[in-house]
């Protein structure tokens, strides 16, 4: 008999703290941002993986347009890209009046092809901005190299990357969104660490700190005057109220603190999968996850690339008759119905091929083991 028990997609996980911490924010008479929990959330996150400053924001598409003025994108510059994305990666520099030009996917992994970047570089190339997709790391050492050949900007995003490592040519392991000039994260519900919606910029160049802040306080000195640096705040720069408010940040700590616990039980979750699908994927000529050498498995997301988009939609048909809900991703943004018109014509072959063919399945901490193999025995029945 049929399992009728829906297993969703995503599910927020609680750890039990966040309500007492909106509480605390509530009753501290504290509720706008950058008070206390604002401030520890910055500094776990600065003193656990080394970035040079961090600041909260209300999402990380926020992050992403800090990011855009902090480089100053002016109309006409280009800026490199995954087509293969959110379209957050993409509207942050548009916004300034950025070209988006589009790197395809590559053949082994939904990222942006590392090697297919060098010839998309121009004298109006202001900027690239990898996409750590399903938090797996980009060639950094590759994308540095070109940046500092070039004289380039790199901004990181980092949504889906939060503890996840990259492993460079000498050996050291770096935490993704440390290495660029700049990085986002996010904490959407559907992250390894939530605030409903919440992001993070992460200043890694010193030039960029002082006026990051300034933006993030709606283009003031307000937080040097707290700080006693000035003895009054006023209008100093452009920006905006990037900042989310204490309620968001107390819940985002309470995530915080059992970072490890979080992580560990995704990472279990996620090699059940792998171990119960390996052989039959291999078998089937169905693609897995690749992890590449130069980088750790921070356990975002687990999907399969199928042959092609009928078996692809076949299955997440069958997992839906079964009350198992699993969701293709991206959709090429060169392809968009906004972009298609500004895209310079190269065909991104590998990008719409996992527009066609990838399915992510269920991933979230209450995920049970029974529940995953009831996901795998379906799938295996599928093809």
């Amino acid at each position: 008999m049929k399992d009728k028990k829906e297993i969703p997609f995503n599910k927020p996980y609680l750890t039990g703290k966040e309500v007492h911490y909106l509480y605390d924010s509530v009753s501290s008479g504290k509720l706008s941002g950058n008070g206390k929990y604002t401030k520890k959330c910055q500094n776990f996150l600065v003193n656990s993986y080394g970035f040079g400053k961090c600041l909260l924001t209300t999402s990380c598409t926020d992050a992403l347009e800090m990011a855009a003025l902090l480089i100053d994108i002016q109309p006409g510059d280009e800026v490199i890209m995954p087509s293969y994305t959110f379209v957050s990666t993409a509207n942050a520099f548009i916004l300034r009046g950025a070209k988006i030009v589009f790197a395809d996917s590559r053949k082994d992994h939904p990222g942006m092809d590392e090697a297919s970047i060098e010839k998309l570089i121009t004298a109006k190339t202001k900027a690239i901005v990898p996409v750590h997709y399903a938090g797996v790391a980009c060639d950094m050492d590759v994308i540095m190299d070109l940046a500092d050949q070039y004289n380039l900007f790199v901004i990181e995003d980092a949504a889906q990357a939060i503890d996840n490592y990259y492993i460079d040519r000498t050996g050291n392991k770096r935490a993704l969104g440390s290495i660029g000039h700049l990085a986002a994260f996010s904490f959407h519900e559907t992250k390894n660490i939530i605030s409903g919606e919440g992001g993070m910029l992460a200043i890694n160049d010193a030039q960029f700190q002082e006026r990051a802040e300034i933006i993030w306080e709606k283009g003031t000195n307000r937080s040097s005057f707290f700080r006693g640096e000035v003895d009054k705040y006023g209008w100093v720069d452009i920006g905006s109220s990037f900042l989310p408010s204490e309620l968001i940040s107390s819940f985002l700590w309470a995530q915080l603190e059992n970072l490890k616990e979080i992580q560990q039980r995704r990472t279990e979750i996620w090699n059940l999968y792998f171990q119960g699908l390996e052989t039959w994927a291999h078998d089937n000529n169905i693609g897995l996850p690749v992890i590449p050498s130069y980088s750790t498995n921070n356990a975002h997301m687990f999907y399969l690339v199928f042959e092609n988009i009928e078996q692809r939609d076949s299955v997440i048909k069958k997992l839906k008759k079964n009350n198992i809900l699993a969701v293709f991703h991206y959709l090429s943004l060169h392809k968009s119905e906004f972009y298609k018109d500004k895209h310079d014509g190269r065909e991104l072959i590998e990008s719409d091929s996992f527009s066609d063919c990838l399915v992510r399945l269920p991933m979230f901490f209450e995920l049970e083991d029974s529940q995953i193999e009831r996901i795998i025995k379906v799938i295996k029945s599928s093809i």
